[in-house]
């Protein structure tokens, strides 16, 4: 199937834009500040930029700024977390070009957090062995850096912002190179914005699994929409699940996350009856990488019994901790849990996309014109497990490139193109309960494919799954909600099938058999 919308009125209204960015977190708003201002843009987003992954980001962007660190180090670490499946040249080009990074969002104003003495307050996480991650608001670096650079984007005079407006599909020309993109108002109407240039910053996949960190609009909208464009997805079996999401005894379908940040604070993992089951799993205790934290914490809890485990971080004063963990000690105490004297219930989640749509160092996918960056994007920079905050680092880089090589584009000349309407496939029109199929694959990923794996149970799920895939793909229904169950069913099928073929336990895949 080519397209998940299936009705083109002749009537379609058309827009123009020299580039369209889709999605309002840290990556597509900083690859919006860095193209040229003689170029129109325009940034797409279903909801608004409150609702993004990077908003709810907390515990910082890591980059080699400090004196006693370097990109070498950085590079290292990098590597050694990737579990050896990381691009190496995408590694040097994250952790050299990164600190200038962290030194322009500084112009643009981010307010990052200080020290007593006036200087960066640099904090450390898991899997660094150097202190290099910068963080704003305690532990909202994420919603602060969203804030400052939105306000920028607002004032240029190039820029149109569109929340509310859904991307269905890519459009190409006859040589398979961008041509515009279908949209979908906050009605459900259908129009088309002509582009020789569209950005993918559209975030991760949380909407596939039963229990994640992402917001409610994280359905994989453009990695779907890039594959029936003709993009290539990679490395889509490594899933990172965050080790401590807030444990919840009511359902959630956003987790909220108690940052790493906590545990390079001196935050401890204990069991129910005071044991620091880390101890002597990894050199780095508490602070070993995310996939291995977070198999530690399941085996645990398959062990015992528990539905979750501890942090414990009672020692620090109530003070320190209102202050370093605003958001997270005020949550807390909203669910009755003063941190400073009682252990954070915890368990792992869904959190991050390691893998996603295949892109070079210039963050350009197979399509000619479409670009990815951010999540949605695999730049071979996290290998098999990514580091902590080097997120947000990811999106600074490779969105900034994703502008200069557009900028390039355009110095190169071209006609601006007009999209024409796609043939229908005409689909029989089936209405169907989108939101229990949503949360049949849900449950089947929940229970098949999250931190442990193995091949019966994942065979299991991928035969329903694709089932489900197949009906969505065979009928059609107007709107949005059948769109993103369509999305979710591809994508899941996706990261079962990859699974499956990766035998081998590498980094955030672990395969019990």
């Amino acid at each position: 199937m080519r397209f998940a919308t299936d009705e083109f009125p002749e009537r379609t209204s058309h827009m123009h834009f020299d580039v369209v960015i889709i999605g309002a977190g840290i990556a597509g708003l900083y690859t919006a500040l860095h193209i040229d201002g003689k170029h129109t843009c325009c940034i797409l987003t279903k909801e608004d930029a409150e609702v993004s992954n990077s908003w709810l980001a907390q515990g910082g962007i890591a980059a080699a700024i400090s004196l006693d660190d370097a990109p070498i180090y950085h590079f290292e670490d990098t590597l050694i977390a990737g579990a050896g499946l990381c691009d190496e040249n995408a590694v040097r080009v994250l952790v050299s070009e990164g600190p200038n990074d962290i030194r322009r969002l500084i112009e643009m104003q981010v307010p990052f957090d200080l020290d007593n003495e006036g200087d960066l307050d640099i904090t450390r996480e898991g899997g660094h062995r150097r202190r290099r991650i910068v963080h704003a608001g305690g532990d909202a670096t994420g919603r602060e850096t969203v804030k400052a650079l939105a306000q920028l984007v607002s004032l240029r005079q190039n820029v149109t912002f569109m929340p509310h407006n859904f991307c269905a599909d890519i459009l190409t020309d006859e040589n398979g190179a961008v041509s515009g993109c279908t949209v979908l108002d906050v009605t459900d109407t259908l129009f088309i914005i002509d582009t020789p240039n569209i950005v993918l910053a559209t975030g991760g996949i949380g909407q596939v699994y039963k229990i994640s960190t992402n917001p409610s609009v994280a359905t994989g909208d453009g990695l779907a929409a890039a594959v029936r464009a003709g993009a290539n997805l990679k490395d889509m079996e490594f899933i990172q699940f965050h080790p401590t999401g807030l444990w919840s005894d009511k359902h959630e379908n956003r987790a909220f996350l108690i940052s790493e940040a906590v545990r390079g604070e001196g935050g401890l993992l204990k069991n129910s009856e005071g044991e620091r089951f880390m101890l002597g799993t990894h050199e780095l205790n508490e602070l070993a990488p995310r996939d291995i934290v977070a198999r530690a914490i399941t085996k645990e809890l398959i062990r015992s019994g528990e539905t979750h485990a501890f942090i414990d971080i009672t020692a620090e004063p109530r003070e320190y901790l209102e202050h370093r963990f605003p958001t997270i000690f005020q949550e807390c105490l909203k669910r009755g849990i003063d941190i400073s004297k009682t252990w954070i219930p915890v368990c792992p989640v869904q959190h991050y996309l390691i893998g996603g749509i295949q892109t070079d160092l210039d963050a350009r996918t197979r399509v000619e014109g479409l670009y990815a960056c951010g999540e949605a994007a695999s730049t071979g920079v996290h290998g098999a497990n990514r580091l902590a905050s080097n997120s947000m680092l990811e999106c600074l880089v490779f969105g900034r490139r994703a502008a200069a090589h557009i900028n390039a584009r355009f110095a190169d000349g071209g006609e601006a193109p007009h999209a024409e309407l796609p043939v229908s496939e005409k689909r029989n029109i089936v209405k169907r309960d989108f939101a229990a199929l949503r949360t049949e694959i849900q449950q089947l990923m929940n229970d098949y494919g999250s931190v442990l794996r193995n091949e019966n149970g994942m065979k299991k799920a991928l035969v329903r799954i694709s089932e489900i895939a197949e009906e969505l793909n065979c009928s059609y229904y107007p709107g949005r909600e059948y769109i993103e169950t369509l999305n979710i069913a591809t994508l899941a099928a996706d990261i079962l099938e990859a699974a499956l073929l990766r035998r081998e336990s590498v980094g955030a895949h672990y395969r019990e058999d």
